[in-house]
């Protein structure tokens, strides 16, 4: 089973498929959230006739999908409709390139406390998701914290969807370091309910996507998540990175550390 991901790069993908090969790695595509990508259909084609002509399973990778200003729960009928048309993209683009799921963010406004929008945040992505993974039967669902100041609504979502095997949560535990809650409180929070994380570091208050361990998020605490996992429930870890020597710097680190998927 993978366990690893990494993010390929079209002008490298020798190094990426080297890796892949070297550490059972899997790839989790992050071309086709980009308008740039999906308002140009060859451009779009290009990069699927890219990837498939690539010799690697492809059936355990994972595909980001959009999330610049979707919002499932708008009020607005306009809105509404170009947020579904775009994760309609990203889930056709999934399908064709045979990967297992889609991660999403959740996109609900932090600061807005009111009883009413969380409550109808909630109906909404619960209704939205259930029925685009009906009309997906092949694929999984990840919704991932972006600007969550705290793990509440998320948590509240995943026990809505208990019912849905197909769907989980995408613990990014970078961005929960930039958040006004305690990582130690969000891997409680998301335990049960985690099926994929993605990993990077930063100094708690931008987001930067450095290197595992080359800046201050605690990652005995990230080792402390991996521990109480169940051995058959572990989630799969995106190293979410920019560029390859990012990857293998942040890889020797984890290693050397023995921070999971590198502590056995």
């Amino acid at each position: 089973m993978t366990s690893l991901y990494c993010i390929p790069k079209p002008d490298q993908l020798d190094k990426f498929v080297a890796f892949s090969r070297d550490y059972h790695a899997g790839f989790e595509y992050n071309d086709f959230f980009l308008p740039v990508i999906l308002d140009h259909p060859q451009k779009v084609e290009e990069l699927i006739a890219l990837y498939t002509s690539l010799d690697r399973d492809r059936s355990e990778d994972t595909l980001h999908g959009v999330f610049l200003d979707i919002c499932v729960n708008s009020d607005d009928p306009l809105i509404f409709e170009a947020s579904d048309r775009r994760i309609h993209q990203s889930m056709d683009i999934a399908s064709r390139l045979g990967v297992k799921a889609v991660v999403f963010h959740t996109n609900h406004i932090p600061n807005f406390r009111l009883k009413s929008y969380r409550e109808n945040w909630l109906a909404r992505n619960r209704a939205y998701w259930t029925s685009l993974l009906a009309e997906y039967p092949c694929l999984q669902v990840y919704l991932e914290n972006m600007f969550d100041d705290e793990p509440d609504l998320l948590c509240r979502l995943a026990e809505l969807m208990a019912g849905e095997p197909r769907f989980g949560v995408c613990y990014d535990i970078a961005h929960a370091n930039t958040s006004r809650t305690a990582i130690s409180e969000w891997n409680e929070a998301l335990l049960p309910y985690t099926k994929h994380m993605h990993i990077n570091d930063n100094d708690g208050i931008e987001d930067t996507h450095c290197p595992v361990g080359s800046v201050s998020l605690p990652w005995e605490l990230y080792r402390g998540f991996a521990e109480h996992c169940a051995p058959d429930r572990r989630p799969t870890v995106l190293i979410e990175v920019r560029t390859y020597e990012d990857l293998m710097a942040s890889v020797e680190y984890m290693k050397l550390h023995r921070l999971y998927p590198f502590d056995t």
